[in-house]
């Protein structure tokens, strides 16, 4: 009879486990759905989320609404419009290195007062001999123990040592157990540097140089495969431009 319990509360807990894990997943859906109807994204912004998922993109890499959440390079802001939404209540948001334009354009935008703005001494410069990649030089984030870091489309910006200098910063910057997100333009495994794949990145290198700053592989995602993405042109290319094939991988820090 005690078994018999004892099984009854187990299957009872894993239950309201179960429901609880489905509601806050429902409730940070809900946020997002506001947070992409808002006044403060622009049309060129909501005509992008059909080919970006940002939905379905955060949802794969778990986010919730009571993160501590770091957005390196967030550029002109288009997931910050969604991100400090969504974390305004119970979390926190960061945004750290070129986060500028976000500071200069969304710091006093109604609902972005708590919007944080790290690490603003980080130094990006162009490498010299015109490669067209950037270097960049800092210590750390300023922030510890937060619970995610993202960075959407930039991985392939930076030189050898800039994204070295990136992924230590990120996994300086997370508790155990935190999550770092990266999507980025795919190239060819192992292809040769040309100008027409400057700004994409090959995934394995990609894989081997964020998993050598200690994080581990957990999950990948084929929600940004393109199947008509050949890989052979600029992203910037009349073909390419909105429609590019892009890597998602989802990495842990033990």
């Amino acid at each position: 009879m005690k078994t018999s319990i004892k099984k009854l509360t187990n299957i009872v807990l894993i239950c309201a486990m179960s429901a609880a894990a489905f509601t806050s997943t429902a409730s940070v859906q809900d946020k997002l759905k506001a947070a992409m109807a808002s006044d403060v994204r622009s049309a060129s912004d909501l005509a992008r989320d059909d080919n970006r998922k940002p939905l379905e993109t955060l949802t794969f890499f778990g986010i919730k609404a009571d993160m501590s959440v770091v957005e390196l390079v967030p550029g002109g802001g288009w997931y910050t419009r969604l991100l400090v939404p969504l974390l305004n209540e119970k979390g926190n948001y960061y945004g750290a290195i070129g986060a500028t334009r976000i500071e200069n354009n969304l710091a006093e935008a109604p609902g972005f007062e708590r919007m944080n703005v790290i690490a603003k001494d980080a130094q990006i410069a162009l490498e010299e001999g015109g490669t067209g990649f950037y270097t960049l030089a800092a210590s750390s984030l300023g922030v510890n123990d937060v619970d995610m870091v993202l960075t959407f489309r930039n991985y392939h910006n930076f030189n050898d040592a800039g994204r070295a200098t990136m992924n230590k910063l990120a996994f300086d910057a997370l508790k155990s157990g935190g999550i770092y997100g990266v999507i980025d333009h795919t190239a060819r495994h192992m292809e040769p540097a040309t100008n027409s794949n400057r700004r994409r990145m090959d995934p394995v290198q990609a894989i081997k140089e964020i998993q050598d700053a200690g994080f581990v592989l957990v999950d990948y995602s084929d929600l940004h495969y393109r199947e008509d993405d050949e890989l052979r042109f600029e992203v910037g290319a009349k073909t390419v431009t909105g429609n590019s094939d892009r890597w998602t991988l989802k990495f842990m820090k033990p």
